[in-house]
């Protein structure tokens, strides 16, 4: 049973979502109120500063460890983590376990399942995914993980081939036509892993709902992603490990090695161009894995160091990713999911990491 929630007073800058703010507003029984109470004997607690909708991480997985699949009581860490960063919503973007529990938990962020990765044997990390050895199969796995999921299925849309030496699509144009297909009968969206250029183009003609790194969308596929708005996360925590990766690999597989350089170089430019051009852009971690949770203003600011105004850093970090997973601003009747600050994060994206106070489900977690 949880805590009965105190009455709070919130004052100052509230951001309500999409650049409307007002000077105050009230929180009770965990909802947003912005019509002031009649008077009540209650105590209320006062919280003043900059108000944002809460964070969202759209590409986390709670649940994935460097190995993969991890215990309970780490991925709990793993979430609290995220939660005291000011992440209040995470869309889980593939987990090698079932955390449905943690929706249960009302002092955990919301959580947005997807489901499984869906790959290929050796033709992605070892267990963190679903492997099929028969591509054929993919329509079929991609509608039972969107039966069990969250309105999200996870595609490994290309990784290395080892016997060609570079990266290269996992999937037949028309099993991932066909796969995409399936899960839009279950109401589902689709997101993708996508590194090369090679594989944007089956993922247009297969109308996936999200590409995820897509370090590849380059030339008139960056136009073409942008005028079906289909939301890119650029991951460049992530893409930062390119030059690793490409030292690893050397080696033994050159060309690819080469390739993840090249990407590696131009990161900030590429996202940059992304940006002008219209693209959609969400803010994801990546965390799980090789990256450590909690890590969004590190996102955020390497966003901001790609040349993106850090306005437009915070409305993709909060209110505009709510709005992509179906979550609203903050409105009359809303859940209170808001984080306060000292400062206009929009301003400078570093007071990001100096929360005043973390709210979830009306209840003050942090502060």
């Amino acid at each position: 049973m949880s805590a009965p929630h105190v009455p709070l007073h919130v004052t100052g800058h509230v951001l309500l979502g999409r650049d409307r703010d007002v000077g105050e507003m009230w929180v009770r029984d965990g909802r947003v109120s912005l019509i002031r109470p009649s008077p009540q004997g209650s105590a209320t607690r006062e919280l003043e500063g900059w108000v944002l909708p809460g964070l969202v991480d759209v590409h986390c997985h709670v649940g994935l460890g460097p190995d993969g699949a991890v215990d309970q009581e780490t991925a709990e860490a793993q979430a609290l983590a995220d939660r005291d960063s000011g992440v209040l919503l995470v869309r889980d973007a593939g987990s090698p376990v079932d955390t449905s529990w943690v929706q249960e938990r009302p002092d955990l962020p919301r959580l947005v399942r997807a489901g499984r990765h869906l790959a290929r044997p050796r033709r992605y990390l070892r267990h963190f995914g679903l492997e099929l050895d028969d591509v054929a199969a993919l329509p079929e796995a991609v509608r039972a993980q969107a039966r069990g999921a969250d309105g999200w299925v996870k595609l490994v849309g290309d990784w290395i081939d080892r016997g060609a030496g570079d990266l290269g699509p996992l999937w037949p144009r028309d099993v991932l036509v066909e796969a995409v297909a399936a899960a839009h009968a279950e109401a589902a969206r689709v997101t993708v892993h996508a590194f090369s250029e090679e594989v944007v183009g089956d993922l247009l003609a297969a109308g996936v709902d999200g590409i995820e790194h897509g370090t590849g969308i380059v030339g008139d596929l960056v136009d073409e992603v942008a005028a079906r708005r289909i939301p890119v996360t650029p991951t460049l925590l992530q893409v930062a490990r390119f030059e690793e990766i490409a030292r690893q690999a050397e080696d033994r597989y050159p060309v690819y090695a080469a390739r993840m350089r090249r990407m590696h170089a131009r990161r900030y430019e590429h996202v940059r161009a992304l940006h002008e051009a219209g693209v959609p852009l969400l803010v994801g971690t990546d965390a799980g894995g090789t990256l450590g949770h909690g890590r969004i203003v590190d996102e955020c600011a390497e966003l901001v160091a790609a040349g993106i105004p850090a306005a437009d850093v915070v409305a993709m970090a909060s209110w505009r990713a709510r709005e992509v997973l179906g979550f609203g601003a903050l409105v009359e009747g809303s859940s209170a999911d808001l984080v306060v600050y000292p400062a206009d994060p929009r301003e400078d994206v570093e007071v990001l990491r100096h929360p005043t106070a973390v709210v979830l489900r009306g209840q003050v977690v942090r502060g």
